[in-house]
């Protein structure tokens, strides 16, 4: 494709077929999956990852029939993703009901080729063309083909069943199967991160945690207007990201880095009518809960929790990027351990039934933003078959959203480059496009390997 080629921000999807795959064998013996407390802590909202693969060069028998016969045997392993997520009507409170429901698969054809497919502007090439969500099954799929040949596959789980930890490992097995391979993944379905007895916690956690109803979270103060884009930056700008917020003495790691440098730039654009804004990670407690090397690495279920940092937008603006990595370094360290998560399990505990989240991304502790890191998330991995994909990223469908957020992926390439979804107000994408360095570039076919 020529740089000067048109994209499609308009075009049609067909959608062919829906089936149902389900576990291996007759179905088990109907049994309940209580949720965790952690688990309660992250609710229900679906997760989506999209990766899109150029036209095979060998196929031998249809791309749907692959991802059907094989899923069905990763089912095997991973038998909740196969159930149901009901509330149960004592405790108010969803839990799986594993009675091998299925996996719902939906095969699509878009009437454009890859070559024209907006990768930028994902408010205009995906809602109700490449993600459509059904509640009753907490795992869905849809198989896209494109008029080039090419193939994107959807994967959409309701955030009950588990953290990006848990859905890569699916997704993993799921690609393992199909290449007739070993599985690497023994999957853990315990949801065992049971509060201490007698439960208590920091009273910290009292402020940055709330129990609400689902009527407070719809009516949840958000950000007026959020756009939602793909961004590709390259290996040699997070280099020298991490190489300024180094210059300190203490090497910063590549996520600490760029979050200093979206943090300075978040408090160009805040308004003075406050004073501070603040950012915020997502932290996997897996290597932290157990003292054990690898004990939890294959627990299937929710082990996060949310580090934010506050600064003054003075400090922000004046301050080089290794000072603001150094208070994104200390904000995250005050959660990576375990006391952190022991107690955030016993706040859950002491605070049930109910919704619980966090007040920042309710959007109640003013500015703020979320950065995630999906570094360890496979891309490059995840051939089913028919080759390694070129693109792997997430989409979010929720709109209602009182933070923003960036979502860090590897890019497929394998060169250190990252590809960047993001989820935020007009001002800020004004202020990436217009600052001179140019870290997070419009995502584009140049981007790609097709």
């Amino acid at each position: 494709m020529e740089n000067g080629d048109p994209i499609s921000a308009k075009f049609e999807v067909r959608f062919i077929k829906k089936t149902t795959v389900k576990a291996p064998g007759s179905s088990p013996n109907t049994h309940i999956i209580p949720l965790s407390n952690l688990d309660l802590l992250s609710g229900r909202f679906p997760v989506t990852y999209i990766y899109f693969y150029q036209k095979p060069a060998h196929v031998v028998r249809s791309i749907a029939d692959t991802l059907k016969s094989s899923l069905t045997q990763c089912l095997a392993h991973f038998y909740p993703f196969s159930g149901r997520v009901v509330q149960n009507p004592k405790s108010h409170e969803p839990e799986i009901i594993c009675d091998n429901t299925g996996v719902l698969i939906v095969e699509a054809e878009a009437a454009i080729p890859l070559k024209k497919f907006n990768f930028h502007d994902l408010d205009q090439s995906i809602p109700g063309k490449l993600v459509s969500i059904d509640d009753s099954f907490p795992v869905q799929v849809q198989i896209t083909s494109y008029a080039c040949g090419g193939v994107s596959l959807t994967f959409t789980f309701d955030h009950a069943l588990g953290d990006a930890s848990s859905f890569a490992k699916f997704l993993v097995t799921w690609s393992e199967t199909a290449m007739k391979r070993p599985v690497s993944c023994i999957p853990d379905h315990s949801r065992n991160l049971r509060p201490r007895f007698p439960p208590s916690y920091d009273p910290s956690l009292d402020d940055e945690y709330i129990t609400c109803t689902i009527d407070e979270i719809r009516n949840m103060p958000t950000i007026s207007s959020l756009i939602k884009h793909l961004y590709y930056v390259d290996a040699s700008n997070i280099q020298r990201l991490q190489e300024l917020a180094s210059i300190n003495g203490v090497k910063r790691t590549k996520i600490e880095a760029f979050s200093a440098y979206i943090w300075k730039i978040m408090a160009k654009v805040i308004g003075d009518e406050y004073e501070s804004c603040k950012l915020g990670w997502l932290v996997d407690g897996r290597t932290r809960i157990s003292k054990i090397k690898d004990a939890m690495s294959d627990y299937i279920g929710n082990v996060l929790s949310i580090a934010f940092g506050e600064s003054s937008l003075t400090d922000l603006r004046q301050g080089s990027v290794a000072d603001v990595a150094d208070v994104v370094h200390k904000a995250i360290d005050s959660v990576t351990n375990e006391e952190h998560f022991r107690n955030l399990i016993d706040w859950i505990e002491l605070h049930r039934p109910g919704l619980m989240l966090s007040k920042n991304v309710l959007g109640l502790g003013g500015p703020a933003l979320v950065v995630s890191s999906g570094r360890r998330f496979p891309v490059s991995e995840l051939d089913f078959g028919f080759g390694s994909p070129v693109l792997g990223t997430m989409f979010s469908t929720i709109e209602r959203i009182g933070v923003g957020y960036i979502n860090q992926r590897e890019s497929a390439k394998g060169d250190g480059s990252w590809i960047l979804s993001t989820i935020l107000w007009p001002e800020m994408i004004a202020a990436l496009k217009s600052d001179p360095d140019h870290i997070l570039q419009p995502m584009n076919l140049n981007h790609l390997q097709l």
